[in-house]
């Protein structure tokens, strides 16, 4: 009956906001819609065997005519007019029926009393009580004049009292079936709710879903009534895509959930076309009930929505801005490194003396200079491009079997002349049994060649860099060592971040940017590996990385067959800090 009360509060006008308003349209409705329907079906006992079926079915038609002109009415909002119209045919139609059944004198004539008894649980104000009065004098006169006009009178039986007996059952029904919600919420209350905020909004479930009890409040907080929650109205209210997830939860909650926590969009009044308010349902089952029975707390979350919404345009404006930051710094990159290029290829042809000698010992000086200034920024812009790489996800790495003391081997040797400037001693000490890996060989000597780099700079004269590698289970272990200024416990936070250097006396004798962890990082990334660092202040680093033997997991690249960074996992990959 709850659900059958809902939709018709459906048909009721938009515009009807207050409760006393959609009350009266609903019942003007109800009334339009089932009072011609009963009365026909008591007609068609007995009218055809007086009138024949012809006079009848043409009776019908024109009473459900009248009915639907008065639900149209309704429906517009005169709910008043559309009472008195439709209590004016039901009249005449409860005239036609006491004369099919005999007269005054046969039990149908009860049913002139159903004439006042809608009017006043329609509406409550005098008129249309008086109304109702005055058309059921005129019933049973008209049901006298047409037993007086008749050629043959109708036999008066005690079966006519099933009619006034199936629509005192009816009355009984739909008094209960109105406002299941408002009326019955107080006394269905579960402790639950007890003390819900007043900005939220009580409701009581089945265990299918269906609104047994709504609590105050619901026009200002939802924007209806609670008649219109009642039933099925509030599932038929949320937005097709949250409703899997509502009935999901019921689900839960049936099969022993403590509670479940649900946003949803539901629709309010006039907002048939799609305007979904977002809102927050908390539901709980209601413990000692026979059935399954929740509790449910309805809450307004458009500003938590609105804030979530903001926080996705600024993330993607955020996201935007790394893209054009790493295609600004790709470009740049690659227009500096042309210019350079000739820089440091015609400083080697001058300290080559291939067009004829110096004319002092100054020139030469000069041009070295020139020469280790174009390598030195080559080298900046060359990192510089390598992390725009990896930030746009673009960096493509080709792994290949090898072995890893030949990399640590060529390395060391690219290494050993700024070491010995440095009087540092290199010291790699790899196991025999190392064996291969399966990795970008390039990549792996990169990472190799910046740590030892980082190594060697911030270690002072006499100090020792190591190198050593390990396997253990499927993963190769590699790290440098040294025994220079270490790092203190909060800078760890700070390390592998771009462009960030720690700042101290000694870091800033040496140039540099702050890229080579950032690079390492990204590489190590790429790899599906890990990086570490152990530091202390004074003691020393050492840094380990950690990769995947047979190699990062395969994805395709353009047809390539190389490997790419995944952006959903970071750039930098996994980079745990130990003091």
């Amino acid at each position: 009956m709850g659900a059958l009360a809902t939709r018709f509060d459906r048909l009721a006008a938009a515009s009807a906001g207050e409760r006393g308003e959609r009350d009266l349209q609903w019942h003007a409705i109800a009334l339009a819609l089932g009072g011609p329907l009963l009365v026909s079906a008591f007609i068609w006992m007995v009218l055809p065997a007086i009138a024949g079926i012809a006079a009848t079915l043409i009776f019908t038609c024109v009473s459900f005519g009248l009915a639907i002109a008065m639900t149209l009415v309704a429906m517009s909002g005169r709910a008043a007019i559309a009472i008195q119209g439709t209590l004016a045919v039901a009249a005449a139609q409860l005239a036609v029926l006491i004369f099919a059944c005999g007269g005054i004198q046969s039990p149908a004539a009860a049913l002139l009393l159903a004439l006042p008894i809608e009017a006043r649980i329609a509406h409550r104000d005098r008129p249309p009580v008086a109304l109702a009065l005055a058309l059921m004098a005129l019933s049973a006169l008209g049901a006298a004049v047409l037993g007086h006009g008749a050629s043959a009178v109708p036999v008066v039986t005690g079966w006519h009292w099933l009619f006034p007996a199936i629509y005192a059952v009816l009355v009984v029904a739909r008094t209960g079936m109105r406002r299941p919600a408002a009326a019955s919420a107080a006394q269905q209350a579960s402790p639950l709710l007890a003390d819900v905020e007043t900005d939220a909004l009580s409701l009581r479930l089945a265990g299918n879903g269906d609104v047994v009890a709504v609590g105050e409040g619901s026009e200002a907080i939802v924007g209806i009534g609670a008649e219109m929650l009642a039933g099925t109205g509030l599932f038929e209210r949320i937005h097709v895509a949250d409703r899997v997830a509502f009935l999901c939860a019921l689900a839960d909650l049936r099969d022993g959930a403590s509670a479940r926590r649900l946003e949803l969009r539901l629709r309010g009044v006039g907002d048939g076309g799609g305007r979904y308010r977002p809102f927050l349902l908390l539901l709980r089952p209601i413990p000692a009930q026979p059935q399954p029975v929740f509790a449910g707390v309805l809450r307004d979350h458009s500003e938590v929505a609105g804030l979530r919404a903001a926080l996705a345009v600024a993330e993607e404006a955020t996201k935007g801005l790394e893209i054009a930051k790493g295609h600004f710094l790709a470009s740049v990159s690659h227009e500096l490194r042309t210019p350079l290029n000739s820089i440091i290829g015609f400083s080697d042809m001058l300290m080559c003396e291939v067009h004829g000698s110096f004319a002092n010992e100054r020139q030469k000086e000069n041009v070295g200079i020139i020469r280790e200034a174009g390598l030195h920024l080559l080298g900046v812009v060359n990192s510089i491009l390598d992390v725009s790489k990896i930030e746009a996800g673009s960096y493509a790495i080709t792994p290949e079997p090898f072995r890893l003391d030949d990399a640590v081997s060529l390395c060391c040797q690219m290494m050993r002349l700024q070491a010995e400037g440095k009087a540092v001693t290199l010291k790699p000490a790899l196991p025999q049994a190392l064996g291969e890996v399966n990795a970008d060989r390039r990549a792996v000597q990169q990472m190799l060649i910046n740590l030892i780099s980082n190594a060697v700079k911030f270690t002072p004269a006499g100090g020792t860099v190591g190198i050593g590698a390990a396997k253990i289970g499927r993963r190769l272990h590699f790290w440098v060592s040294d025994t220079g200024i270490g790092i203190a416990e909060a800078d760890l936070e700070r390390i592998g971040q771009p462009f960030t250097q720690i700042q101290n006396d000694y870091t800033r004798q040496y140039d540099g940017v702050g890229l080579g962890l950032v690079l390492v990082k990204g590489l190590v990334s790429l790899h599906e590996g890990t990086m570490s660092i152990d530091s202390a202040l004074g003691a020393g680093t050492t840094v380990t990385i950690t990769l995947p033997i047979e190699g990062p997991a395969r994805v395709e690249d353009a047809g390539r067959g190389a490997y790419r960074i995944n952006a959903e996992t970071g750039t930098h990959g996994t980079f745990r800090k130990t003091g």
